[in-house]
């Protein structure tokens, strides 16, 4: 007589795919969304991905990106050396990976500080006249300069670093920003519940923050996506120009500012940084498109 041997108390048997899997329910939800919103689903997974490879850079098969060895400089690219080497021997591979920690955190940094102090302007500018004259006067001036002469001279007043690039972007693009949110602003004061919560009595920040505010947030997040991007070029252009990063710092632009002399003869040097630039930027601004439509009423009829 054959017995079932049960396993003892707090032990369970192995998992099952469905135990580990969401619900049915939610799979669907998260197959639909994926279909209707493709371009969230792809720009949101390649920037998933390089912000994991910038998290996780040490355990990435990397070495120091800043040893020197000269013995081994401008190799080609081998198994040893996927990426190759550098004028200086340092690994390319490593620097364009540990580069990737900078042009993020220049790019979501700038988009987060422009937003929020850009927001903050546009809303009490939009909605208090007497402060409107004479801010978006300012903000005027600051935009008729472009962002990347403004960017400069900043730099040039400063010492190169991580952080004066980062003010330097936010100064540049907290114009754009409140300018956008003053424009939805305008037009949503006119709207018949702000008129009827000021006909009520209801006090200027109070009706900013429960009537104006959550209707900003939409096109401000979209335009934050375009901003990260944008301050991801500006931050290379800046520092292939000598004006961005310190160069013992690996980013993108400095490696690529590095290995533009051995340019026709060691491509691969400016090649990787290259197309690692392009593909996060790529990513952010699918995002931000997959954003656009999302949030845009108009366009979620349609879809």
């Amino acid at each position: 007589m054959s017995t079932t041997t049960l396993p003892p108390d707090g032990f369970n048997a192995a998992p099952k795919l469905a135990d580990v899997l969401p619900p049915r329910k939610e799979r669907g939800r998260i197959g639909m969304f994926i279909y209707r919103h493709p371009t969230i689903a792809v720009g949101g997974f390649m920037v998933s991905l390089f912000v994991l490879m910038a998290i996780f850079a040490p355990l990435l098969w990397t070495v120091d990106p800043t040893a020197l060895a000269p013995a081994r400089r401008t190799r080609p690219p081998s198994a040893q050396w996927w990426f190759g080497t550098d004028m200086l021997g340092r690994d390319v591979y490593s620097r364009v990976v540990y580069g990737a920690r900078i042009s993020l955190i220049v790019g979501f940094a700038t988009a987060i500080i422009s937003a929020v102090i850009g927001l903050t302007i546009g809303l009490i500018s939009g909605f208090i006249r007497a402060v409107d004259a004479v801010v978006m006067r300012v903000m005027d001036g600051l935009m008729s300069i472009p962002s990347i002469l403004l960017a400069i001279a900043m730099m040039a007043l400063t010492r190169a670093s991580v952080e004066n690039v980062i003010i330097a972007l936010v100064i540049a693009d907290v114009p754009r920003v409140a300018r956008l949110v003053r424009g939805v602003v305008l037009t949503l004061r006119e709207q018949p519940y702000v008129e009827a919560a000021v006909a009520a009595g209801t006090r200027t920040p109070m009706i900013i923050w429960k009537h104006i505010l959550p209707n900003t947030l939409a096109p401000v997040t979209v335009q934050a996506t375009f901003f990260c991007a944008s301050a991801m070029i500006s931050e290379a252009t800046l520092s292939f120009i000598g004006a961005g990063t310190p160069p013992i710092i690996p980013s993108w632009g400095n490696i690529m500012a590095e290995g533009r002399a051995l340019w026709q003869v060691k491509p691969y040097i400016v090649f990787f940084p290259a197309i690692f630039l392009s593909i996060t930027v790529l990513s952010v601004n699918l995002l931000g498109d997959g954003l656009r439509d999302a949030l845009d009423p108009r366009m979620a009829k349609r879809i």
